[in-house]
């Protein structure tokens, strides 16, 4: 996976965890020492640096706090500054890295910082000096790994020699590694999704993601079972068989399952798996379709996650569901005005070729639903551009049928920085899903509709009315630039959210 930068922890007993460090590693030791530097509470006061600057003065030319106050530093999470000290007869970096707040969010755009800040190309060894709960030291890992994130094809790319070396030095915690290990878990988990979501569509056609999901479940205690062609014929998925008719390449549904011993629930995810979007025969402009190798972003996540639930050792019966379908214009593509018949039996009269991934994800829903029996549902897809109107790129729309399970996903949302935003299944829109030839049409009629809501109110028809959560990512699953351990590209969103969740025991309760 493209993360660059690799983390350990270094327990340390002593009071002077930084100067012990320094003195036992002698000429091996650390290339750069990073100083955390908190933003102060009062207006006008100076940032109050971490654990180890009293200890680094002797080696400075002049004392931190001046070094501080020269340099009009702040604290804002995520700003640097450095100098050169000796240490023995080699020359060591010092960052002074701002933390904010010293919250989960303001330490995952720290790490972030500090992992772009590493050299490219040899091993950098880094001890960053944190006292902080749980939560936060695993934010800071998750910011450093991911911020380090990457994906290039490019044939000039650098070759690189190692990986950037983070050593967390936390004093008093004995339970170091355990925490990094975990954190360092859920960032690749991150990472795997933000890889499935970025390769090309070219390479990545529905029976290849399969491939790769039932190559992720052969390594991490997974069963796989995938749907070819003709067995989704066999079995009368017409949503998926009928959005994926117009490409060469056929769809597939994708089912991995994780099954701890006493489980006691059982959630099912669900993912949109569409591999390139080109809105089949109602066709997007080209500049619309530039991102729709990111349309499975969905899937990814469902993946991912399923990815990392054994090594966290979650409590739960998880099953993941991918379906995965090019949307492409051909002469056997779907046509608007056509009527599908979903697993179950249900029809969909088809007026928008372009609404696709709720064809896809209704045949999962009810084949879970009939086939299942979940006590949870959860689907995550890029569905709408009415949810990124609605909510921009840095939170997913929720929608749900139980205020507990909104109350758990949203709870989950705010711990892992996977924010979420709920929002309604206005009853007064579902009779614009009302079709005079099938028993509900894939888009609502009439100008001056709410889109997403219109989706969401579409899908909920094929939960059998279990509990259901429906998260629409169009936004918050692709960024343009950096920004903090987002990397330019796919996100990666949902799976840290769906990880906390479940690894907590899915809570459906406030």
């Amino acid at each position: 996976m493209p993360v660059k930068a690799r983390v350990t922890a270094v327990p340390a007993a002593d009071q002077q965890p930084l100067g012990s460090f320094l003195r036992a590693a002698g000429e091996a030791g650390p290339s750069v020492i990073v100083i955390p530097l908190r933003s102060p509470d009062e207006p006008g006061a100076s940032p109050a640096p971490g654990a180890g600057a009293a200890e680094l003065d002797s080696y400075l030319p002049v004392p931190a706090a001046d070094i501080i106050a020269s340099g009009e530093l702040t604290g804002r999470a995520g700003e640097i500054t450095q100098t050169v000290i000796r240490l023995g007869t080699r020359p060591c970096t010092v960052m002074f890295l701002g933390v904010g707040d010293a919250a989960p969010g303001a330490l995952r755009r720290a790490g972030a910082a500090l992992a772009r800040r590493l050299p490219a190309g040899r091993t950098a060894v880094c001890t960053a000096v944190l006292a902080e709960p749980d939560e936060s030291v695993q934010a800071f890992v998750a910011g450093l790994m991911l911020g380090s994130y990457q994906y290039t094809l490019k044939s000039t790319a650098s070759v690189e020699t190692g990986p950037g070396q983070v050593q967390l030095l936390l004093a008093g915690r004995q339970d170091a590694a355990a925490l990094v290990e975990r954190a360092a878990i859920v960032a690749e988990a991150v990472a795997l999704a933000r890889d499935l979501t970025n390769t090309p569509s070219m390479t990545k056609s529905p029976a290849w993601l399969a491939d790769e999901a039932a190559r992720i479940a052969a390594a991490r205690d997974l069963s796989c079972r995938v749907w070819t062609e003709a067995e989704l014929a066999r079995d009368q998925f017409g949503g998926l068989l009928g959005v994926g008719s117009g490409s060469v390449r056929p769809p597939r549904l994708i089912e991995l399952s994780y099954q701890p011993a006493g489980a006691r629930r059982h959630v099912v995810l669900i993912g949109k798996g569409i591999t390139f979007d080109s809105g089949g025969l109602s066709l997007k402009p080209s500049d619309n379709m530039k991102t729709m190798k990111t349309d499975m972003a969905g899937g990814a996540a469902v993946i991912a996650t399923m990815s990392a639930l054994a090594a966290l050792g979650a409590p739960v019966q998880v099953t993941g569901l991918v379906a995965a379908a090019e949307n492409l214009p051909s002469g056997t593509a779907l046509r608007v005005g056509d009527v599908i018949r979903h697993y179950g039996g249900r029809t969909v009269e088809v007026l928008n070729t372009d609404a696709e991934g709720r064809l896809v994800l209704a045949d999962a829903l009810a084949y879970a639903d009939a086939e299942l029996a979940p006590d949870v549902m959860v689907d995550l897809a890029t569905l709408t551009g009415a949810a990124r109107v609605a909510l921009g790129t840095v939170m997913a729309a929720l929608y749900a049928t139980d205020d507990g399970l909104a109350a758990g996903l949203l709870a989950a949302g705010t711990a892992s920085g996977d924010r979420l935003w709920r929002m309604p299944l206005a009853e007064d829109y579902r009779a614009g899903l009302d079709s005079p030839v099938a028993d509900l049409a894939n888009v609502a009629g009439g100008s001056g509709r709410a889109g997403s809501i219109d989706a969401a109110l579409f899908l909920r028809e094929f939960t059998g009315g279990r509990a259901w959560a429906h998260l629409d990512i169009a936004g918050a699953a692709r960024a343009t630039a950096d920004d903090g351990e987002i990397t330019k590209g796919a996100t990666g969103f949902g799976t840290q959210l769906l990880l906390h969740w479940l690894t907590a025991g899915a809570p459906v309760t406030a």
